[in-house]
């Protein structure tokens, strides 16, 4: 594509803008009053005197247009036109909101100007337009070796992470530091260092701590037992030679498909104060019922069953990639097992272990439905950031600052992984082949394993069971087991009039979470996949920035993306709270990081040679990822599809403070019907939803297959190795 095309392209889109679409975006819809009123085009707005302000950018575009229609392509004046265009809309949109001028220094120059609601599709259309313009104009100076796609996409990508990923955290940085409209420094020192964070009163005392130290403790115990239960389980399967591995693996799916909560349901079930167990104990043990399980035990619990099977995931791929001839090197000089282990496997496999505990630690940070199910007095960063938000007392300021704190030990987590790994390399897998078998766990290890390992297995199959019986029976609470189907009734009950009417309660939720989750998804992946192509196959300033940018939203935790969020989409120029849309976008943007990732990775194994004959043949950047990479990129398209779905449909973190009454989530109104005591309601619900995602995964599994990576089985050995 050329820099002329892009630019008149770019005019184009403008122009529609700017012609025929409405320019504002209105409660009621955009084109609710289409043309008329402030849902006018931009030219009838500016025509009648109520968007003077914006002159400037019906200058730019005038400016522009001729040379791109005489078929002259001037790189510098598409640059000017096209940034101009977006930073006068953008600054004149905060600049003039609601009620009227909102930045005070600008009344000498815009007066007393009337409100300005939030800007719509005509707005979108022209913002567009000024960003291929730019493009344009970079590709016509010789930018991205003067490819325009490669400059639009870069320039476009750019656009959104900035909009979407980089401003919601500005936004909430500054509403951290202000106090009732002013800039108040002291405010946000006072916020960052209340007590109610950092109090250390439950050392002297029975109170509480703050939040703060709850927060490390949780997410340090749920990081390093779930590390430590998924080595045990990775090594019974890759070096245990035991039978029932095959479990093993479908264990590490229930993460994926469940929401969540649910396992905290689950283990109200079985732990609360009328659980089945404590009963058990009370009638037969005369063991006192309590409440131990509301807590910081029972938020443990929760969560390092659902993050033990992500570990063993990660390390036994990196127990498989470790090199055998390794391990057989140090046996042939006489090592025993148990140093055959220590001294070669368990050095290879730091990089995983601190994998392993960065993720659970990350996502105990992040978690939000298990300690609000769980969490009794026990207090999070997360669950006090909502209730800031959504409690009694609403105060976003403090909001933001508990939102800080939590993004601050997020990005501490990332760089002392960093710092424990240091520049040391641990590549194992070469090009070369390697015929060597794993040496086998020593004797006392795999025992030590074992009396771990099977009884968590059975501990995890009696908490899923209760996950799927649940549902099914009247109470199961109570122990009343009779068979029921009142609760898939109560929430999907459909009826036959003139047409199927869908009664259920659950129903508009379901449908709203599968519609957004099946836009979200494609819209993930493509955007990833893209992403992954530039950052990999193209050579231009920044991309180590933009990088950075598409990996920003994975350390930060779903809480914080919610509250920015709020912060940034609630007020003009971009109001986008209580839409389909803001949930759209904010799944696309928190998954992004996924989708690059494995881009990246399927893109590692595609010789650049492919990418270079195709060159050679005279095809563009645009022809090259068309006929040439796409194809070959097709399992890492899917495998993005599909976790971007399942994630879509089992999140609650961040969207908790995005839904509205018209667009309101699976996962949301289970926790909702959870705080209303309908437990098995939300039981059932869960088991619908698990349902749904077992088939997406087993479809994705069945379409794409499982890499390989190429050794002999594991046959007996002939190592005479002491244990």
């Amino acid at each position: 594509m050329g820099a002329l095309t892009l630019g008149r392209a770019a005019l184009l889109c403008a122009a529609i803008g700017f012609l025929l679409a409405p320019w504002h975006g209105l409660e009621n819809g955009a084109l609710a009053a289409w043309p008329r009123g402030a849902a006018s085009p931009l030219v009838a707005l500016l025509l009648d005197g109520s968007r003077w302000w914006l002159w400037p950018v019906a200058a730019l575009l005038a400016a522009v247009a001729p040379t791109l229609l005489r078929g002259r392509a001037q790189g510098l004046l598409m640059m000017v036109a096209g940034a101009g265009v977006v930073a006068w809309i953008f600054l004149m949109g905060h600049a003039i909101g609601l009620r009227g001028l909102a930045w005070e220094g600008l009344a000498p120059l815009l007066g007393a100007p009337p409100a300005q609601p939030s800007l719509g599709w005509g707005a979108l259309l022209v913002l567009a337009g000024g960003v291929a313009l730019f493009s344009a104009g970079l590709a016509a100076r010789g930018s991205f070796g003067a490819d325009a796609f490669v400059s639009f996409l870069v320039c476009g990508s750019a656009f959104l992470l900035l909009l979407f990923v980089f401003i919601p955290l500005v936004t909430i940085l500054s509403a951290a530091i202000y106090e009732d409209g002013r800039f108040a420094p002291e405010a946000m020192a006072a916020r960052l260092t209340a007590p109610e964070a950092w109090s250390l009163a439950c050392v002297t005392t029975h109170a509480g701590c703050g939040v703060v130290w709850n927060t490390l403790l949780l997410a340090t115990l749920t990081g390093v037992i779930s590390t430590l239960l998924g080595l045990g389980f990775a090594l019974l399967a890759v070096r245990g030679n035991v039978r029932g591995a095959v479990a093993f693996r479908a264990m590490t799916i229930l993460p994926l498909i469940t929401p969540p909560f649910v396992v905290s349901l689950a283990l109200i079930v079985l732990f609360g104060r009328t659980g089945i167990v404590t009963g058990f104990l009370w009638e037969h043990f005369d063991i006192p019922r309590s409440r131990w399980i509301y807590g910081l035990p029972g938020v443990l619990l929760a969560q390092v069953l659902a993050q033990a099977p992500v570990a063993f995931m990660l390390l036994d791929g990196a127990l498989r990639a470790i090199a055998p001839s390794l391990e057989e090197a140090a046996s042939t000089m006489g090592a025993k097992r148990f140093k055959v282990f220590r001294s070669v496997t368990w050095p290879l496999l730091k990089p995983a272990l601190a994998a392993a505990f960065l993720l659970g630690f990350v996502e105990s940070l992040a978690d939000f439905g298990n300690p609000l199910v769980l969490g009794g007095d026990f207090d999070v960063l997360s669950t006090r950031i909502f209730f800031a938000i959504a409690g009694a007392r609403h105060d976003p300021g403090r909001a933001a600052a508990l939102a800080l704190l939590l993004l601050a030990l997020t990005f501490g987590a990332f760089a002392l992984q960093a710092l424990w790994l240091g520049k040391r390399r641990y590549t194992t897998v070469t090009g070369k082949g390697d015929s060597g078998l794993p040496a086998p766990l020593p004797k006392g290890l795999k025992l030590g394993c074992s009396i771990v390992v099977w009884p968590w297995m059975a501990f995890t199959a009696v908490v899923y069971g209760i996950i799927l019986v649940g549902g099914f029976v009247r109470d199961i609470g109570r122990g009343d087991m009779e068979f029921t189907w009142r609760h898939f009734l109560t929430g999907f009950e459909v009826e036959w009039h003139n047409g199927l009417d869908f009664r259920g309660s659950a129903w508009d939720s379901l449908f709203t979470t599968i519609e957004v989750a099946a836009i979200a998804a494609p819209l993930t992946a493509g955007l990833g996949i893209l992403l992954a192509w530039l950052i990999a196959r193209q050579s231009f300033k920044g991309r180590g920035t933009l990088e950075f940018m598409t990996m920003l939203s994975f350390a930060i935790p779903g809480t914080v993306v919610g509250v920015s969020y709020v912060m940034a989409f609630n007020v003009p120029p971009v109001e986008l709270t209580g839409t389909a849309l803001i949930l759209i976008i904010c799944f696309v943007f928190r998954n992004l990081p996924v989708g690059v990732r494995g881009g990246l990775a399927a893109l590692a194994q595609i010789d650049k040679s492919l990418d270079e004959a195709s060159a050679t043949m005279g095809g563009g950047a645009l022809s090259t990822l068309r006929r040439v990479v796409l194809p070959l990129l097709r399992p890492a398209i899917v495998a993005s599809l599909a976790f971007s779905f399942v994630h879509a449909m089992t999140a609650v973190s961040a969207v908790i403070f995005l839904v509205s009454a018209q667009h309101n989530l699976a996962t949301v109104y289970i926790v909702g019907r959870v705080e209303a005591g309908e437990m098995a309601l939300a039981i059932a619900y869960s088991t619908v939803l698990i349902v749904i995602m077992l088939a997406v995964v087993l479809g994705i599994e069945k379409l794409v297959g499982r890499a390989q990576i190429g050794r002999r089985a594991a046959t007996p050995t002939t190592m005479h190795a002491g244990a």
